[in-house]
């Protein structure tokens, strides 16, 4: 299927659009969308960590727990998006 009969597909308002099809395209969204955020965040923090740490180096146990308490929201935001694709994936009919 080349993109000229995919747009023709994705703009014909006729054709009806089954739920489970857009339930399993927004569980695809949760999720790649949640872990890509949660991966730019734990990025940045562990940057920023080691950065501090790096300045003043009598303080990074300070620094490293900081730094895995906010690892740990930062990961529970992941877990909110997976189950938000598997109540999409097991709850649509």
């Amino acid at each position: 299927m080349d993109l000229i009969n995919l747009a023709n597909v994705l703009l014909d308002t006729t054709a009806a659009i089954e739920p489970r099809a857009m339930a399993m395209l927004g569980a695809g969204l949760a999720i790649g969308l949640g872990s890509m955020g949660a991966a730019i965040g734990m990025g940045n923090a562990a940057a920023h960590a080691f950065d501090a740490g790096a300045r003043q180096p009598e303080i990074f146990s300070k620094i490293q727990t900081l730094l895995l308490i906010a690892i740990v929201f930062i990961e529970s935001l992941c877990i909110y998006a997976l189950v938000v694709a598997l109540l999409l994936i097991f709850t649509v009919k």
